[in-house]
């Protein structure tokens, strides 16, 4: 039997809802986003950088499951900018997606676009950011998806809810960092500090007046809508003598499990519920590195203080949370093996049981060669590189999504991105005598309309292995199957989760592992996936999958706005 698509599974859900709690209307709201240059002061000193309505992190969007939002994107800095929404499926609207060159080119300094967010299915926290070179690391902020009217939390409603951004500093101007990694061929500078609602925290210097604050009331439950937007690090997260109870992911409900901390890599989301529940005083927050890799990372750790509402002396000295060592893969995994969708009648989850087409993707840094050997960031000339199935995206000039709907395709992309590794080898053992060396190239994976899709991301040991973030733009996917070593067609797959996986937008791809996704080709569009650590998305750890149309209108890519930012200016 052919599968239903998952936003017709929505609009019969959403009947029966309003059936039951009367007639529903989806709300429209409209945003104003002005991207300008601002200056901001941390860690002794001051600096201008883009932000969106002068603040850092950015304004929040809140919206009701199956709102429409329209936001009108103001740029007044001096580059070209794009948007991403990042976890919303914008479904048959790849046209305000927001990738660079990928879905739109860049809204050029002293233009604006209007962009219309479209949200279906998505329920919890998502969030929006630049999708331009580094410019994600100053704009970006939250995304709270209510439930829809009538309806309420599968959990205890909250005495307070509260956003928990966790970022990167940089002193200096990123897309400098950005700009001379490339040109030189080098690992990128790290950052100097990460910070938690756009404060670094007490352990940073000139920091500990402004370290963030939450003030709670002893005996109420709190919910904590978390998202990592950090550029190159995942994250170890907790609170001192206080457990989290994870809720949801993702703009996705779990089953509730409760732990002392959580891991979360950039891109992702988490909702987690925390009682107040100890003796008044104060409490650290803090978010530490998460890198099992030799490659350079920040090694410092960003702090909040937890601060009860009443009258007592402050302690001496804070409590600190336990949290696992920089490179502790194991801790890792035992989080994120303890995750599974609610899956329940209000909020079910439709997991391809079958599929169609197998996609089995290599996850690589690598090099490539510099002509005449100029790179001088390393030591042979060549400069560091990243890929998926060894071919590292080469980004086009103009947009693969104006490309493809006009049939302006020569020259533009290819459709023969390989959907096994070019060569087989150990992947995660010795790879001493296997080259370092890739190629370009703006290979697209094409998919049919509907096809019951499985793509298996194998991590490889090939220069500075390490945990891969991977994000698909235009889908939430479930989380099957993730292990270390080498994928085993023939064995692994009697390993899934075929009940109650995860349903997400970004998982972690375990250092030398693998990881099992499926997913519905449901959504007709032009797709971006990649590494949501930015330097690997910088190298070209990303690929872009054209979903074709259905045979209707309404499984269909919809027509193009009246207006689109052009690819002739940047």
């Amino acid at each position: 039997m052919k599968a239903i698509p998952w936003f017709v599974l929505v609009a019969y859900i959403c009947l029966a809802s309003s059936l039951h709690f009367g007639l529903v209307e989806a709300a429209t709201k409209y945003y104003t986003f002005v991207l300008k240059e601002s200056n901001f002061t941390k860690l002794c000193s001051t600096k201008s950088m883009l932000t969106v309505n002068d603040s850092f992190p950015g304004p929040e969007i809140h919206v009701h499951k199956g709102d429409t939002v329209f936001v009108n994107v103001h740029n007044q800095g001096k580059y070209g900018v794009t948007i991403h929404w990042h976890g919303v499926k914008q479904p048959r609207n790849p046209w305000s997606d927001g990738p660079e060159n990928v879905t739109q080119c860049p809204i050029p300094a002293g233009t604006n676009f209007t962009q219309e967010i479209n949200f279906s299915s998505e329920e919890g926290t998502l969030w929006w950011h630049a999708h331009s070179d580094w410019s994600r690391a100053t704009v970006h902020g939250a995304i709270i998806i209510y439930p829809q009217n009538g309806t309420t939390y599968p959990y205890v409603k909250p005495h307070h809810e509260e956003t928990i951004v966790l970022a990167s500093w940089y002193k200096a101007d990123v897309m400098e960092v950005i700009t001379d990694a490339l040109t030189t061929g080098a690992d990128p500078n790290v950052s100097d500090a990460y910070t938690i609602n756009g404060e670094p925290g007490d352990f940073y210097d000139c920091s500990n007046e402004t370290t963030y604050r939450l003030s709670v009331e002893y005996g109420k439950t709190y919910l904590l809508r978390i998202i990592n937007a950090i550029l190159n690090e995942e994250t170890f997260f907790g609170i001192a003598e206080h457990n989290l109870t994870l809720v949801g992911t993702d703009g996705a409900y779990v089953k509730p499990v409760t732990v002392d901390y959580i891991v979360i890599a950039p891109g992702q989301t988490m909702d987690v519920l925390l009682t107040a529940n100890k003796t008044r005083s104060y409490y650290y927050i803090a978010g530490s590195p998460f890198a099992d890799s030799i490659a350079p990372f920040d090694n410092t750790t960003t702090t909040a203080i937890l601060e009860y509402k009443g009258n007592y002396t402050p302690p001496s000295s804070i409590p600190f949370p336990v949290l696992p060592f920089y490179n502790d893969s194991d801790a890792a995994a035992i989080f994120t093996d303890k995750i599974r969708a609610l899956n329940s009648a209000e909020h079910p989850v439709n997991v391809p049981q079958n599929i169609s087409r197998q996609i089995y993707m290599t996850v690589s840094t690598n090099i490539l060669p510099c002509p005449n050997n100029s790179c001088s960031g390393n030591s042979n000339g060549d400069r560091l590189s990243a890929s998926l199935n060894n071919v590292s995206f080469d980004t086009p000039s103009i947009s693969i999504l104006e490309a493809y709907y006009w049939n302006l395709t020569k020259d533009v992309y290819t459709t023969d991105f390989p959907e096994k590794p070019p060569m087989f080898f150990d992947f995660t053992g010795n790879v001493d005598n296997i080259t370092l060396y890739t190629s370009l190239g703006t290979k697209v994976i094409m998919v049919d309309f509907n096809e019951t899709i499985e793509i298996v991301f194998q991590g490889t040991n090939l220069s500075a292995a390490e945990n891969h973030p991977m994000h698909l733009h235009g889908f939430s996917f479930y989380l099957v199957g993730k292990n270390t070593g080498n994928f085993n067609n023939a064995t692994d797959p009697s390993t899934y989760n075929l009940i109650d996986p995860p349903e997400v937008n970004t998982i972690g791809l375990p250092k030398n592992g693998w990881a099992a996704i499926r997913f519905y080709a449901d959504n007709p569009g032009v797709w971006f996936m990649h590494c949501h650590l930015e330097r690997h998305a910088s190298w070209g750890m990303d690929t872009v999958l054209i979903v074709k149309n259905g045979g209707t209108e309404a499984t269909s890519i919809r027509r193009p706005p009246p207006y689109m930012p052009p690819c002739s200016k940047s």
